[in-house]
This record gives structure tokens, sequence and C-alpha cells, in this order.
């Protein structure tokens, strides 16, 4: 639960100054969507198959002593590829919005209602692998990971076709 402030803090780092590191180094929006949304993809498949050992997987070079749940997990999620696609996406639209003020305020309440949300889940986990078990874990995880890689599917879709309409490509919906 330490990592929250950082993750709060990469956050509203990204919200900040994410569009103009973007624009340093050249690289379109689309693609931080498309590369997000690989990562994200990734990670959602690594919850959902099982690995050798049955349990949740642990990330390379992670500390088998320690909470094996937090380097997969909590870190990556939190504020990982698909947190910042998303809050860059977020912040590409508040220049196109009227109320930009107001824009900015909504997106930094979610950063904020996220870490809350994320600390009691992680406040409370022990007593929810208390309740569910083993199996409930992994269970819950598996479905878990089918939905981040739906997410991650997602932003790769939206990144294609927004380089596809800056290139000049029509999409007929």
């Amino acid at each position: 639960m330490e990592s929250l402030p950082y993750a709060l803090l990469l956050s509203l780092f990204f919200l900040i100054f994410g569009t103009l590191i973007l624009r340093l180094f050249g690289v379109p929006l689309s693609m931080v969507r498309i590369v997000g949304g690989i990562i994200l993809m990734k990670i959602g498949f690594e919850l959902f198959s099982p690995s050798a050992s049955g349990g949740v997987i642990p990330a390379s070079g992670a500390d088998q002593s320690g909470n094996i749940a937090f380097v997969p997990l909590a870190m990556p999620l939190m504020c990982g590829p698909g947190a910042i696609a998303t809050i860059l996406g977020m912040t590409a639209t508040i220049k196109r919005s009227s109320a930009e003020l107001a824009s900015f305020v909504a997106i930094v309440a979610a950063i904020f209602a996220t870490m809350v949300v994320t600390y009691l889940c992680l406040a409370y986990a022990g007593k929810l692998f208390d309740k569910l078990g083993a199996m409930g874990i992994d269970a819950i995880t598996r479905i878990v990971g089918f939905f981040v890689s739906a997410m991650g599917v997602a932003l790769i879709f939206d990144g294609i076709i927004e380089a596809l309409q800056t290139h000049g490509v029509t999409i007929l919906r």
C-alpha cells in the first residue's frame, strides 16, 4: 500500500506533463494507446493463464519471499501503461472541451477515486483471501485477467482507428 502515493503522483504527473512529453519525443497519442493496450493485454493474459505452480504468476525478478500479488497486480494496474494511456487520452479531450477547468477537475477526481478504491481493496485483501480461499482468488484473478485483456484490446482498437483517421483513412460505422 506504500505504492499508492507513488501511483497517485505518477498519474498526476502524466496528467499535467504527459502531452508535453509526447510532443517532446514526437510520439502520437494513437501509438501510446496501441502500445499501452498491448502491454495491458499481455498483463491480462498472464493473469488469465495458469502458472506452473498453479497460482498467480510472479513478475520476473520478484522477491519470492515477499508479497507476489503486489508486483503483477498492484503496480502495473495502478499506474501502468493502460492507466497512463487512459490519462493521456483524457488529457487530449480536455483541450477539445468547452469547460477545460471542469474537465481537468473531473479527471483529477477520477484519479483520486481510483486510488481510494485501490487502497480499500488492498487494505481488505487479507480478509477477502480468508473468505474466498486460494481457489476463489484464482478464479477472480482469471476473471480480472479477462477484463484487463479486453481493456487492452479496446485501447489497441481505439489507437488503430485514431492512427488511420490521422492519416486520412475514414472509418465507416
